[in-house]
């Protein structure tokens, strides 16, 4: 399954780690030399209409954690009223732990990211763009600040129009700093960060498409979703699909070449540009070098900590967006897999992930708030061999109670801790049992 031409990445080096001190970042000129923006030279021939046509068909699915498909969320976009600014934000807030692909792109390719925002801007009128980076990406900001300032001194953006007045629609584009706060991430509580407020995820909807931004009509999309685009229209819908797989169940495909962050128990963790579909234990083994030290793997974090865990005996599992369904995860997530070996105590993976979600919880909803707290301090109780048996139900009982698929919060991130807690237990009980004591039942209940 392995790729000839890396197609993210066709302008960089293969990276696994890289030294930040000689990092080779493409600058304007060495990306025009390979046919950079010449996917934005051909969508300005095109009407918006059908650039955006061209990325529905190609069912480019989301490449940030949900999977929902680019080209139909652009097509939500309701036609340019007149009254305002229309908005797109760019979201490298990639905060979810194990995820480091979109740092990649900003690192070694950031004008493959700003044409693929120019190209979004053109398809669907937008007139702002925002590039919300994570707090903590202080050399990545530099580097994609030189990239914008490099667009715009080419006429990329700005007032005088798209590739310097090929097309009078022009475009802004500004790189906005997060906090620092993971919830930042969730695409409202990004829009509520932008506009300088708490970063407090809003009631849905109306959805960003309809009231976004300041209150103006908005797409939210992910880098590495932006960074596909230009490739689409390049080469074509037939190209794009000709590479991934088909849904097991019927569904939505898969389909292109998805950047995976492997990290974990592998003797070669790095970033690795592979098909949507390849099996885990062919992206471990083949791209990492398989296991570190030889020893055998245990489970593994699928895409992200919210997506939960997979087992011992899914090691062969597909990376595609059907894994949710096959595999009893939340979903593909972002793709970036966190790899256990058998000596790992996922006991005290399960404690220390959910101290993550306790902590960055925005405190919004009461039930992430609370349970949040009380999966933390009854995880912490049982890898300390202090629970009991009731524990460990009241354990999964609060996992399942709460999150956006049970109607009780605003955002998804009590389903990810909801769903770390379910599938860490349940695909490794007997670990947890073996750390609880016995139910005590009084006496006089015990059934005479």
């Amino acid at each position: 399954m392995k790729l000839s031409e890396p197609i993210l990445t066709k302008r960089i080096p293969s990276f696994p780690h890289g030294d930040p001190k000689t990092r080779h970042i493409v600058g304007y000129d060495e990306f025009v030399k390979t046919d950079g923006y010449k996917a934005l030279e051909k969508s300005l021939d095109m009407e918006p209409t059908q650039v955006v046509a061209t990325v529905k068909d190609a069912i480019l699915r989301g490449r940030g954690g949900a999977g929902f498909p680019a080209g139909l969320k652009w097509s939500f976009l309701a036609p340019d009223d007149g009254k305002g600014l229309r908005y797109l934000c760019i979201n490298c807030d990639e905060a979810e732990p194990g995820t480091f692909k979109d740092r990649l792109l900003v690192d070694f390719d950031p004008h493959l990211v700003l044409e693929g925002i120019a190209i979004a801007c053109w398809a669907c009128k937008l007139d702002v763009a925002y590039f919300f980076i994570r707090g903590e990406y202080h050399h990545q900001a530099r580097v994609m600040e030189r990239a914008i300032q490099e667009a715009y001194a080419a006429g990329i953006f700005g007032k005088q129009g798209l590739m310097r007045g090929k097309s009078k629609h022009a475009v802004e584009c500004y790189l906005h700093r997060s906090a620092g706060a993971y919830i930042c991430g969730e695409e409202t509580g990004l829009l509520e960060a932008i506009e300088g407020k708490r970063g407090w995820p809003r009631v849905k909807p109306p959805f960003p498409a309809v009231k976004g931004v300041f209150g103006r009509p908005t797409i939210v999309n992910n880098v590495e979703t932006l960074a596909a685009v230009p490739d689409i229209l390049l080469r074509g819908v037939a190209w794009w699909k000709s590479i991934g797989v088909e849904s097991s169940f019927g569904g939505m495909p898969s389909y292109g070449t998805k950047l995976m962050g492997v990290s974990g128990h592998v003797a070669r963790p790095g970033c690795f540009e592979a098909p949507l579909g390849i099996p885990l234990s062919t992206l471990v083994n083949e791209y990492c070098g398989g296991m570190r030290g030889g020893k055998k793997f245990k489970g593994a974090i699928a895409g992200g900590v919210s997506m939960g865990v997979l087992g011992t005996d899914q090691f062969d599992a597909a990376m595609d967006f059907d894994i949710g369904r096959r595999c009893d995860v939340l979903g593909l997530g972002t793709a970036c897999p966190t790899i256990f070996d058998e000596d790992t105590d996922m006991v005290a993976v399960a404690r220390n992930c959910a101290r993550f979600f306790m902590n960055e919880s925005c405190g919004q909803c009461t039930p992430c708030r609370e349970g949040s707290g009380w999966i933390y301090k009854l995880l912490t109780r049982i890898e300390r061999g202090d629970a009991t048996s009731a524990d460990l139900d009241l354990l999964l009982e609060l996992g399942g109670s709460m999150g956006l698929s049970e109607g009780t919060t605003i955002c998804g991130l009590a389903d990810g801790n909801n769903w770390l807690v379910r599938t860490i237990v349940n695909k490794f009980r007997g670990e947890f049992e073996r750390r609880v004591k016995p139910k005590f039942i009084p006496v006089h209940l015990v059934a005479r």
